[in-house]
């Protein structure tokens, strides 16, 4: 019981710097420039320093080494969910100038800009660890089978290239989630003033991720929201069969309790906020995807409560 009260005060708290960023929105606070640069701040500059600080602060050598192996549940996950979208695709016959975007959504999570706050808030720093292995697999598969699915819907010929891969995958959150656990593996101090720098400048993570997403939904328009067949088809992916799917696979494992609500948790968080930035570069359906980012990141405020009941109850 303790723990659901908990969550439910992580959660509204979630909500409220949602609230905060949409109202400020709603008033011209914000431009185009101003919105990038706040995305820009949290993955560039706050959250590096954040994953170091954490993994350095709170987790041992040997525990580091202990959940490594646990990334094969969120990839085999995910690899069963794509499956399932090639299905779901033909079955409601999704619109064939945006399949491969629909099948991308419908198995990627946002893990790091919406899943991360949201753990932290609920679980505490504890959760860091189990939250970067989900998102290691996650980012991953999106910069590779994700967007080469994107690219198929595309009326350009561009390409991705390798380079441009790696420089996705190894993005400076996931940088900075390496060098912490290379450190701590290592046995290697930093003087306390680069920690605790560390823990200031990470301290803007969440606050400036939530105020994001309302900017986000305000911009999107709450009136340019839509429940069509195809939407209904990704909304069924991120917030039915990809937690069902991970509860199916986590359940029975040895894995700790926590790691167990994490990777639930994350599996049904909205789609990644790449996917119109890509969509665009390949002159898919961006608006699709747009819409989808906005309508599965307000569902996501509503089903995280549904899923904290259901994961408290866990063994």
């Amino acid at each position: 019981m303790q723990v659901f009260f908990q969550s439910g005060s992580g959660i509204l708290m979630i909500i409220l710097m949602v609230a905060v960023g949409y109202i400020l929105a709603s008033r011209g606070w914000f431009n185009e420039n101003s919105t990038k640069m706040i995305a820009k701040l949290v993955t560039q500059i706050a959250l590096p320093p954040y994953m170091l600080y954490t993994i350095m602060h709170d987790f041992s050598k040997n525990e580091l080494l202990s959940i490594l192996p646990d990334l094969r549940f969120p990839v085999l996950s995910m690899l069963l969910l794509f499956a399932l979208s090639i299905f779901i695709a033909k079955t409601i016959k999704v619109k064939e100038r945006h399949r491969g975007l629909f099948e991308s959504m419908f198995f990627n999570s946002n893990t790091v800009f919406v899943g991360l706050p949201i753990n932290l808030a609920i679980f505490g720093s504890k959760s860091l660890p189990y939250v970067l292995v989900y998102y290691m697999a996650n980012t991953t598969i999106f910069w590779t089978l994700g967007v080469y699915l994107i690219q198929k819907d595309g009326e350009t010929v561009q390409k991705m290239t390798l380079g441009k891969i790696f420089k996705k995958v190894f993005s400076a959150p996931l940088l900075g989630f390496i060098t912490g656990v290379i450190l701590v593996i290592l046995n290697i101090k930093l003087p306390n003033f680069v920690m605790q720098g560390a823990s200031y400048m990470g301290g803007l993570t969440i606050p400036l991720s939530m105020i994001f997403i309302g900017i986000s939904v305000h911009s999107a328009g709450l009136k340019n929201m839509e429940l069509s067949r195809d939407s209904i088809g990704v909304l069924s992916g991120r917030f039915l069969f990809a937690p069902l799917l991970m509860i199916i696979l986590v359940i029975p494992s040895s894995m700790p309790l926590l790691m167990k609500q994490v990777f639930i948790l994350q599996s049904c968080m909205p789609v990644m906020t790449n996917a119109p930035v890509v969509s665009k570069l390949y002159k898919a359906d961006s608006v699709f995807s747009s819409i989808m980012v906005t309508e599965t990141t307000i569902m996501a405020l509503i089903m995280v409560p549904i899923m904290m009941v259901i994961i408290t109850h866990l063994s």
